[in-house]
Order: structure tokens, then sequence, then C-alpha cells
């Protein structure tokens, strides 16, 4: 048990991943979603408890995106209907809120440069456009309004989330920024397919995609919660053996 918990990250991640991953696949072959609806909440409480066990400090923000997360997840596992779809669609959509802020506190010491700020521009406008043909499809085949404005408030969020995501690592170039980006992304095109397959036309490797893309882009953020944990305990220990060295000195 102990040589368990002591067991790199990357190795954990991966079983997990892989496990999540066969179980998608060995749900969509047989046409049972069951495994895959009950098994996959277990997948941030799993993490969870690795990031206790390792780490000491997990961002507020990041707690909320795990609980409304998990909230969605249990939510879509042990309800069906249009009714448990719109509760879980909520819970995701705070979520992603969370992460909204979490990278935009990160904008306060980042400078954009002109080429950067039009090159985002039309990114925004591309996205935004592209966004816009999807929700008038989806309007024509939703019947429940708020589950449209859902749709919206979860775009828009998505949206500012991976743009901002995508200024600070153009800005910093780091790691950690580009771990974050990805799962940004990650969790648009997730987003995207699953309103595709569920309101638009049905389609299988778009269904597994759809439920791969979520379960990376989870995998990516406990990943930028290590990277950014691996960096404090560093910048510490930094900081412990130069105060070290300078009482060493004065005696």
């Amino acid at each position: 048990m102990i040589n368990w918990l002591k067991s790199s990250y990357n190795t954990f991640s991966l079983c997990v991943i892989v496990t999540i991953l066969l179980l998608n696949v060995f749900a969509l072959l047989n046409s049972n979603d069951t495994i895959l609806r009950f098994f996959k909440p277990l997948l941030i409480p799993a993490f969870l408890m690795y990031l206790f066990i390792k780490n000491n400090y997990v961002n507020k923000a990041l707690i909320i995106f795990f609980v409304f997360s998990f909230l969605g997840d249990s939510i879509s596992a042990l309800y069906n209907g249009s009714q448990a779809i719109k509760y879980a669609n909520l819970s995701y959509f705070i979520s992603y809120l969370s992460l909204m802020v979490l990278v935009l506190s990160k904008l306060k010491s980042i400078k954009l440069d002109k080429i950067i700020g039009v090159y985002l521009f039309v990114v925004f406008f591309i996205n935004s456009y592209f966004l816009y043909e999807l929700f008038l499809i989806l309007k024509a085949n939703i019947t429940d309004i708020a589950e449209v404005n859902l749709f919206v408030l979860k775009s828009v969020s998505l949206t500012i989330l991976s743009l901002v995501s995508f200024v600070v690592y153009l800005t910093k170039d780091t790691k950690q920024s580009i771990i974050f980006l990805v799962m940004a992304l990650c969790f648009v095109f997730s987003d995207v397919l699953f309103y595709i397959t569920n309101y638009y036309i049905y389609n299988w490797s778009f269904a597994v995609l759809e439920r791969v893309l979520h379960v990376f882009g989870i995998f990516f953020l406990f990943g930028y919660v290590v990277s950014e944990n691996r960096i404090k305990v560093k910048q510490k220990q930094e900081s412990y053996n130069e105060i070290t060295l300078r009482e060493n000195a004065l005696t």
C-alpha cells in the first residue's frame, strides 16, 4: 500500500486514463453506458486522493472546479432525462467559470503585443462565428430554452478560457501554460462534441472522442496542479537554503 501511494504521478495517471478509455470503448461497442456512467464520477476523487497525499496545496478555484465537475458527473450517472442533463450542464458551467477565474488572475502581470492582440481578435471572431452557427443548429433541435441558454453560457466561458490560456502561453511559454492550454482545448472540443452527438446527429466516433477528450482534460488539469505544486516546493526549498546560507555567513 505504501509503495502504491509513493508511485509516480505519471504512472498513476496513465493507469487511470487507460482504464477510463477502455471503459469508454467497451461501453460504446456493447451499447451499454451503465458501466461508464457509474465509473466516471470516481475519476476526480481518485485523483484528489492522490493530490492530497502528495501535495499540501490546491487552489480554491480548482477546488470549486473539482466539486462541481464531480457533481455534474454524479448527476449524469444517477439520473436520466432532460432535467438531469440540464443540471449536469449547469454544474459543468460553474466548474468552467472557476477555471476562467483562475486563468484570468494570471493576466495581471502580462502585457500584450499589438500583433498578438490582433491575432487573438481574429481567432476569437472565427470561434464566435463557429459557435453561432452551432447555436442556430441546436436552437432548432432543442425545445428547452434553458438548455440553449446553458449552451451559450458554457460556450462563452470556454471560449474565454481557451483564449486567455493561449495568451498566457504566448507570453510565458512555460510547461504549466502549455498544459493548461491543452486542458482548455480538450474541454472546448469535448463540450462541442457533446452537443453535436446529443442534439444534432449521433456519431459513434464523436461520442468516443467526446468522452476521451473530457478525461484527458481532467488529466491535464491534474498535471497542471502537480507541476504548480512542484514549483512552489522548489521555491520554498530555495528560499530556505538562501536563509540558511545567510545565517551561516553571519555566524
